[in-house]
């Protein structure tokens, strides 16, 4: 998003004018911005065999998943729901990391049988898909390295009272869980969280994943899933992907040395790639003060962007109607019968009822996580692909509310 002669653009379309015509509330997306994101993966680990595994969690709408693949990437899911809109929107079963966590194990059986590849957390998992396929089809085993990284508890993974992967120190148990049902292992997996600044914590991870390495002699990727932060204000510090890769790069050539062979470097990249792509477009419907505050009260709500209530997420907030009015101090607050705030104390250009407000970084998680909450309907997404605003998701209606009810006489 530009401010060009005080007009807010996304690949010179107002988004004013994307507001009229899809109405609000909507999500606009930035195909240029996700392809750039792509791109600086790829720049940060030149000169190594990475591989992308778009995280899929974050934003599954089959027009993203088909940019997202035009790119090169392949795709990280974490249901068999996932997989199979992946395989609709052209990705190959092979390209495709399937990493479940408490699932039942029929429907590890089911990505077998699509094609996918396997990734397992859990020994008792381990322990039945070794019984059940032995050495005929490989799997992958995401590793617990117990270290806290992460920016929110909510959102870090990796630590000893996490439920996801299984703990380096039941090596012993995998091993011989491995060697009983003669399995054969062609990968490992960790994944510390999100938020993650320090090329430190990358490098901590890396240090216990090549040592468990030495255990699996078939190992043909590694994968250090992904936690590269992505900017909430002007000032945020991220990841610096130069950096890491540099470090990262080295560690993991001498691994492969020392190993025997190259293997490939995976990464599993959601929100990096289409967080700052998303624009989440708001009508102010009131203005209300109080003696302490001015609220500003607009069309959506928790219920379609539900980060800053769940993980207290910053998401920056501009007038995009009046650019140039003086700036005053507001709060930010949905139609939702809850405490559904989305910025407290926000300083920007006077908010008139009527104007449009954007909220940045709606790109992931936001229509991912959002609901039908208070029996709102969900909003429509927009894609701008080369200049062009087009519609990826049509607006809900009640009819999408009431199509699986089923009425019984009282």
């Amino acid at each position: 998003m530009e401010l060009n002669n005080n007009v807010y653009t996304i690949q010179g379309l107002k988004l004013t004018d994307i507001a009229e015509q899809f109405g609000t509330p909507v999500y606009v997306y930035d195909a240029d911005k996700i392809a750039g994101q792509v791109q600086k993966l790829k720049d940060g680990f030149k000169g190594l065999n990475v591989k992308l595994k778009y995280a899929a969690k974050a934003l599954t709408n089959l027009s993203i998943l088909k940019l997202i693949r035009k790119q090169g990437c392949g795709l990280d899911v974490v249901s068999i729901q996932e997989a199979h809109l992946g395989i609709r929107a052209g990705f190959k079963p092979s390209e495709i990391l399937f990493t479940p966590n408490s699932v039942a194990f029929s429907e590890i059986r089911e990505a077998v049988e699509l094609g996918l590849q396997i990734n397992i957390d859990n020994i008792s998992i381990l322990e039945q898909f070794g019984n059940e396929y032995g050495g005929t089809k490989s799997c992958c085993i995401r590793l617990n390295p117990h270290i806290m990284a992460g920016g929110n508890n909510k959102i870090s993974t990796g630590h000893i009272d996490s439920k996801f992967g299984i703990s380096v120190y039941q090596m012993r148990h995998i091993e011989r869980i491995v060697k009983a049902c003669n399995m054969r292992i062609n990968g490992l997996h960790v994944h510390t969280g999100s938020d993650i600044l320090d090329p430190e914590v990358f490098l901590r991870g890396a240090e216990i994943i090549f040592e468990s390495a030495t255990h699996f002699p078939d190992l043909e990727f590694i994968d250090f899933g992904s936690g590269f932060k992505v900017a909430y204000k002007d000032d945020d510090i991220t990841t610096d992907l130069q950096e890491l890769g540099k470090k990262l790069g080295s560690a993991f050539k001498a691994f492969c040395k020392e190993y025997g062979r190259k293997l490939e470097l995976w990464f599993e990249p959601g929100k990096f790639i289409v967080s700052e792509s998303g624009y989440f477009l708001v009508r102010a419907n009131t203005l209300k003060t109080t003696p302490a505050t001015v609220f500003v009260g607009v069309d959506s709500g928790q219920n379609h962007l539900i980060r800053p209530m769940m993980y207290g997420a910053h998401h920056e907030i501009v007038n995009v109607s009046n650019t140039s009015g003086t700036k005053r101090v507001y709060t930010i607050v949905g139609y939702i019968c809850e405490t559904d705030t989305f910025g407290w104390d926000r300083q920007m250009h006077e908010v008139r009822e009527g104007d449009i407000l954007a909220i940045k970084n709606a790109g992931a998680y936001g229509f991912s996580m959002a609901s039908n909450y208070n029996s709102r309907l969900r909003p429509a997404e927009v894609m701008v692909y080369k200049g062009e605003a087009k519609l990826i998701r049509q607006r809900e209606t009640l009819d999408d509310l009431l199509r699986n009810q089923v009425e019984i006489e009282l």
